[in-house]
C-alpha cells in the first residue's frame, strides 16, 4: 500500500523528519524553488498538510489540494489556517496543546523577572567593567507582591497564574467568563479596566479575528509609564503601532516579548528600544516539549489515516 502523501510546510527537527519520511511521502513545500510549481505538481495527491503554527495554510494552498483531508499544526496556534475553508470542505484540523503549556508559562515568567530585574543590562555592565569602574547598577523594580494580569484565562494563562502565586502577586485575569477554579483570583470584566488595575499584564490568549489588537492604545495607556506588557500568545493581539509609541514615549514603561508581526523581520523600531525585552519566539523551545509536539503531530496524522479519533482535533 503507498504512503499518504503530505505537504510538509516549513522544516522540523530531524527526530521529527525521520519518521515523519518513514510513515508518509513528504513533499517539503519550504525547499521548493517555484513553490507554486510543487503544488501544481503535488497538491492533486495531497492527503495531508503538516504546517507549524506560525506558516499556517491560507485558502489557496487548501484549494490546491482537492483530496486534503487533514492539517495537522505542529503548535498550539492554528490561527494561521484559514478554518473556514477547512470547515467548507470537512477538512480536519489538528494541533498540539498541553505539551508546550508549562513551557510557554516558564518563559513569560521568566521574561518578566529578566525584564523587571533588568538583567540584561546587569550582565552587560558586568562583561563591560562598568561594575569595576562605576560602581553598582542602576536600581530596578521588585516583583513579588505586586499586581499581575491575565488576559486569556486558558491553559497558559492558567499556568502563568500558578507561577505567578509563588511571588506572592495580587492575581487578576481577563476572559469571557469568571472561572471557579481561581481561589484568590480575581475577575475582570474587560481589558481596560485589567489594564488599569495591574503592574504587569501577560498576553496568553488564543489568536482570532475578535482578538486582533484586543491590547489596544486603551489597554497600554490604562497599564501607564510604570507598567509592563508580557505577550507569549500572538503578535495580533497587540496593536504593534501602539505599543511602539507607548514605549517610545513612555507612556508605557516596558515590554517583554516573543512574538512579532512580520517575524523574524520585526519593525527595527524595536531593536532601538531600552524598555523591550526581544526573543525569537521560542516560548515552547525545550527540547522535550519540541519532542512532544512532534510526537503529537505524528499521533494525529498517524490517527487519521487509521480510521481512529483524533487525540487534539481543532475541527
Amino acid at each position: 500500500m503507498s504512503k499518504p502523501q503530505v505537504l510538509q510546510i516549513g522544516p522540523y527537527p530531524d527526530w521529527d523528519q525521520a519518521p515523519l519520511d518513514a510513515a508518509f511521502t513528504m513533499h517539503r513545500y519550504f525547499e521548493a524553488t517555484d513553490r507554486a510549481a510543487l503544488l501544481a505538481q503535488v497538491g492533486p495527491q495531497v492527503r495531508a498538510i503538516a504546517t507549524r503554527g506560525e506558516l499556517g495554510a491560507d485558502a489557496a494552498m487548501i484549494a490546491a489540494c482537492p483530496a486534503l483531508e487533514i492539517i495537522s499544526v505542529y503548535g498550539v496556534g492554528y490561527d494561521a489556517v484559514d478554518l473556514a475553508a477547512c470547515r467548507a470542505r470537512g477538512i480536519r484540523v489538528t494541533n498540539t496543546p498541553d505539551v508546550l503549556t508549562a513551557d510557554v508559562a516558564d518563559l513569560g515568567v521568566a521574561m518578566m523577572l529578566v525584564q523587571a530585574r533588568g538583567m540584561i543590562g546587569a550582565e552587560a555592565w558586568v562583561r563591560d567593567g562598568s561594575w569595576a569602574a562605576r560602581g553598582l547598577y542602576p536600581l530596578k523594580t521588585r516583583v513579588w507582591g505586586k499586581r499581575a494580569g491575565i488576559l486569556g484565562l486558558g491553559r497558559i494563562g492558567f499556568e502563568v497564574g500558578k507561577r505567578l502565586a509563588g511571588f506572592d502577586m495580587d492575581i487578576a485575569y481577563c476572559d469571557v467568563a469568571a472561572r471557579d477554579d481561581t481561589p484568590g483570583w480575581r475577575f475582570v470584566a474587560d481589558p481596560v479596566t485589567l489594564a488599569h488595575e495591574v503592574d504587569f499584564l501577560f498576553v496568553t490568549l488564543a489568536a482570532s479575528p475578535a482578538t486582533r489588537h484586543i491590547v489596544s492604545h486603551e489597554v497600554i495607556a490604562a497599564l501607564g509609564p510604570e507598567g509592563m506588557i508580557i505577550n507569549i500568545s500572538r503578535a495580533s493581539n497587540i496593536d504593534e503601532g501602539a505599543l511602539l509609541d507607548a514605549l517610545e514615549s513612555g507612556t508605557l514603561g516596558s515590554a517583554a516579548l516573543d512574538v512579532f508581526e512580520g517575524e523574524p523581520a520585526l519593525n527595527p523600531r524595536f531593536l532601538a528600544l531600552p524598555n523591550v525585552l526581544v526573543q525569537p519566539h521560542h516560548a515552547s523551545g525545550t527540547v522535550e516539549t519540541r519532542k512532544a509536539m512532534g510526537k503529537l503531530l505524528r499521533d494525529n496524522l498517524s490517527a487519521h489515516f487509521a480510521g481512529h479519533d483524533l487525540p487534539s482535533p481543532v475541527l
